[in-house]
């Protein structure tokens, strides 16, 4: 397994900046889907807000997320919504799509021993995101919607133990984005002990290791990392994220 063990970054549940999502990376991270934008990892960014251009989703049921390709670019036809979405780009060469889509089929067909790395975003609201961590892409289809094929990529949330070892992270530990989305609004994006808006973490009031729910606003609140940190009883056990 690769490692990721290096300099420590976010935390799974951090809200961020798009300008603190660039610095960390160290690169503009402009479309949804960027493949190795490092040689040990891709970065997806995501939103299942609503009117959001992509339809992004949770499957509670197998602990998946499910993240909708991307469409041509408006150059390349008049109307994107209403073509398939491409595995190549006009001239041929691999689209995001075309190289998310092989990357997943290569895992799937045991061509390659570990699945892709993928290292995904999500969008809160205009200029606020919020780090989710690390998956695996395990699988991709190309799905008929009806109207067109889109391209539908399945992902696994993990969780680093050691530079060896690693475990699926249950669905129940994330933080839906529709709570998260509850819980900005309600503590007015700052920290609830101090007020404070700089790094603001969304934090579990009674930890999940203790039995705390994370499906629920009433137990998020949003915290910065010096309240957080001072917090007794605080949870330990979030997924480290590295660099390379």
């Amino acid at each position: 397994m690769k490692s990721f063990f290096h300099k420590p970054t976010f935390k799974v549940d951090d809200i961020i900046s798009y300008a603190e999502l660039v610095a960390v990376e160290n690169t503009n991270v402009q479309k949804g889907m960027n493949f190795q934008i490092r040689p040990e990892y891709s970065i997806f960014l995501m939103s299942v807000r609503k009117n959001a251009p992509y339809e992004d989703e949770w499957d509670e049921k197998t602990n998946t997320l499910i993240y909708e390709g991307h469409d041509a670019f408006s150059n390349w036809v008049k109307k994107p919504k209403e073509v398939d979405q491409p595995l190549t780009t006009p001239n041929g060469t691999l689209t995001e799509n075309g190289k998310f889509f092989i990357a997943a089929q290569s895992y799937k067909m045991s061509l390659v021993k570990e699945p892709h790395k993928i290292k995904v975003y999500e969008k809160i609201k205009e200029g606020i995101w919020c780090y989710k961590g690390f998956f695996n892409l395990v699988d991709a289809k190309i799905v008929n919607t009806g109207k067109r094929n889109v391209f539908k990529f399945y992902l696994k949330p993990v969780e680093f133990i050691s530079k060896k070892k690693e475990v699926e992270l249950p669905h129940s530990r994330l933080i839906p984005a529709s709570v998260k989305v509850e819980v900005w609004a309600r503590d007015k994006g700052k920290c609830v002990k101090c007020g404070s808006t700089e790094n603001l973490h969304f934090d579990h009031d009674l930890p999940y290791s203790k039995g705390g729910t994370s499906l629920t606003a009433e137990n998020v609140r949003i915290l910065c990392m010096k309240c957080n940190l001072s917090k007794s009883g605080k949870i330990l056990s979030l997924p480290p994220i590295f660099l390379s």
